[in-house]
């Protein structure tokens, strides 16, 4: 049952989501992909500043950051990128409460698919539509407001409590990385991704790796005087595949048993050659591999180089020149969640409270932030977030009533969390 207090934070929130919706529009018009994240950590930045809420800057280029264990190696330079962060009353005594969201986004090209642009956000039958709208900025204002709706019902908080929008969650997970190698860990982190009013029980290992391989230019008048490095490296597919099939068998480990085929591969990208009527010299494929909780990174990355190994002595006996196996990017542990935990048992009792039903339950087969914090941190925590579409798809859209419903949780978990735990 919600207090009388309780229920004036419901009302905020209500009066509230305009605002949400409003924050959500003006982050997904900044186009956060890789390296063109700046315009959507300034509107961040503006955002908190008019909301009264104090604001810093977390870099990705930290001292020792890089040394991180957990730290995913990437191809692109840490200096000069940074999170941006708000901590209310960091000194104060109490249990450290963390709310985490990304503000990167992967790209939406072709963008001729799109209904409109997908950085000019648009609604439609109670939708609101474009990149990154569901995943996850819908969820970021959902937080944000949340924060401002118990201010603004009266309601103190007096224990440490960071706002954190971070970059880097879907190529490498260094910014959210880089909160916790720095100190802001906290106690527990609720992540608003799009699953839904639902409790997070746990993430797969994520493994981004790329093959490389070298073929013989020719003119095409004769293309047997050369080597087509396209047609090579396709050849290379199916050992991927057999690895997928592998990791996928009967006996996979619990929970993920209940689950029809977890561990998925995707081929992401290919490129090669320089010239229709010239035979390519050059190919690579980058591509992504799922693996099961208690695999290391070490273990599926042996897995992924086997596997093309294998392959070679199937096409050429071992006599050609083997794929260049190289990985960047996401090298992420899976991991459960606490459902113990009493931050989680808190978010149950908020959902029912708020709903009148018992919160149902998610097991992912993606990866998300709370890698850092539980892996690297040893941080418990959970997600819990508004309803999406087509993340990552064309015409990505995200529920604006699901919006509301997080907020109100959120709001409502903000003002008991401190004497609940």
């Amino acid at each position: 049952m919600l207090t009388d207090t309780e229920k004036r934070i419901e009302k905020r929130c209500d009066e509230l989501l305009g605002s949400a919706v409003e924050l959500t529009r003006d982050l997904v018009q900044g186009y956060s992909v890789l390296g063109n994240e700046q315009g959507t950590l300034d509107t961040m930045e503006r955002w908190l500043g008019e909301l009264d809420l104090p604001v810093e800057r977390v870099p990705l280029d930290a001292p020792g950051l890089d040394e991180n264990p957990r730290h995913a190696p990437v191809a692109w330079p840490a200096k000069g990128r940074y999170n941006v962060m708000s901590r209310l009353n960091p000194g104060a005594n109490g249990p450290h409460l963390v709310l985490n969201g990304h503000l990167d986004v992967v790209p939406a090209e072709p963008v001729e698919m799109w209904t409109r642009a997908p950085w000019e956000p648009w609604e439609q039958d109670g939708w609101l539509y474009g990149r990154g709208v569901g995943d996850m900025k819908a969820g970021i204002a959902a937080m944000v407001m949340a924060v401002r709706a118990v201010r603004e019902a009266g309601v103190a908080i007096d224990f440490p409590l960071s706002i954190q929008t971070v970059i880097e969650e879907e190529c490498s997970g260094n910014g959210a990385l880089a909160c916790v190698h720095q100190g802001h860990g906290g106690d527990f982190v609720l992540v608003p991704e799009p699953f839904g009013a639902q409790i997070y029980t746990g993430q797969i290992g994520v493994l981004w790796f790329k093959l490389s391989v070298q073929g013989v230019p020719a003119h095409v008048l004769d293309t047997t005087a050369g080597s087509n490095a396209i047609e090579y490296l396709q050849q290379y597919i199916p050992g991927l595949k057999h690895l997928e099939d592998e990791l996928n068998a009967v006996r996979r480990p619990a929970p993920y048993d209940a689950v029809g085929h977890p561990f998925n591969l995707n081929i992401g990208r290919i490129q090669g050659g320089n010239w229709a009527s010239s035979v390519p010299a050059y190919a690579e494929l980058e591509g992504r591999i799922g693996f099961p909780v208690g695999m290391s990174p070490e273990e599926i990355m042996q897995r992924v180089r086997q596997a093309v190994t294998e392959r070679h002595v199937e096409l050429s006996g071992g006599g050609a020149q083997p794929p260049m196996v190289e990985f960047h990017g996401f090298r992420s542990e899976g991991h459960l969640v606490d459902l113990e935990s009493p931050g989680v048992r808190l978010l149950e009792r908020c959902h029912e409270d708020l709903t009148g039903t018992s919160a149902p339950h998610y097991l992912s087969t993606c990866t998300t932030d709370l890698r850092a914090f539980q892996i690297a941190g040893g941080v418990p925590g959970t997600c819990y977030g508004p309803v999406a579409q087509r993340i990552h798809g064309v015409d990505e859209c995200v529920e604006i009533a699901s919006i509301r419903q997080v907020m109100a949780t959120y709001a409502l978990f903000i003002s008991r969390w401190a004497e609940a735990v």
